[in-house]
């Protein structure tokens, strides 16, 4: 994710990258910072950021002027103003602001900002598979589970299952940073279709009971609780 905050008072920059620092400490999320709108939109329209914190009150150009300029260049951008003054809130939803958050920024909304809009993100992340039918496109929230089946996978979301050639190894590989997880040599689930834990059981969304193998047991377990707590923010 690519994250951009604008602000003129350098302490504030300086205390809001400190906070990112904390939260993720990883080469997937880029954090840019800027003392002027100006600089911002010259970046912006070379590559657009998936998400900005603008402050309202700068010199020159002020926040909402910005945000109006971004959201004429991209409709998928999310806006995040930094203000004390609730009054500018009926013009910042005018140009679809995602959040209003006082300054100074609170560590723990900063982090409910940014994991909702990763969640958004990871919702509209898609998978090409080549069935007997042709290829088609999955997405990734629609995946309940995947089964090794002799040379082939079944992919399994809740209405239907799609036989693909393929490993399951692979799909572990490509698909834990997206939230599942392997509870069998047999089985790779979406953490998220999780219903509840039943002896050495997994049960799913759809209903299906699955074996937890003995050697993912605890491995699995922590992985299921990490993402609980991750997901209640």
């Amino acid at each position: 994710m690519r994250i951009a905050v604008c602000d003129d008072e350098c302490r504030f920059i300086t205390d809001f990258k400190n906070i990112m620092n904390r939260l993720y400490n990883s080469l997937d999320i880029i954090v840019d910072a800027f003392s002027c709108g100006s600089e911002l939109l010259k970046c912006f329209s070379v590559r657009p950021y998936d998400l900005v914190f603008l402050d309202i009150e700068m010199p020159g150009m002020d926040g909402l002027t910005l945000a109006g300029k971004l959201r004429s260049q991209s409709e998928e951008v999310c806006i995040v103003f930094l203000t004390g003054h609730i009054e500018y809130a009926i013009k910042g939803y005018e140009v679809g602001a995602l959040r209003y958050l006082t300054k100074p920024a609170d560590e723990n909304k900063v982090r409910e900002v940014i994991e909702y809009v990763l969640r958004q993100q990871a919702a509209q992340k898609l998978i090409w598979i080549r069935t007997d039918e042709g290829d088609m496109k999955l997405r990734l929230t629609d995946i309940v589970f995947i089964e090794a089946k002799t040379h082939n996978v079944i992919i399994n979301t809740a209405s239907d299952s799609f036989s693909v050639r393929g490993n399951i190894s692979d799909y572990e590989c490509r698909l834990t940073p997206d939230g599942f997880f392997r509870i069998h040599r047999g089985y790779l689930i979406a953490l998220s279709k999780v219903v509840r834990l039943s002896g050495k059981e997994v049960i799913m969304e759809d209903g299906t009971a699955l074996p937890i193998g003995r050697s993912y047991d605890s491995r699995f377990k922590d992985a299921l609780f990490s993402y609980m707590k991750k997901e209640a923010f």
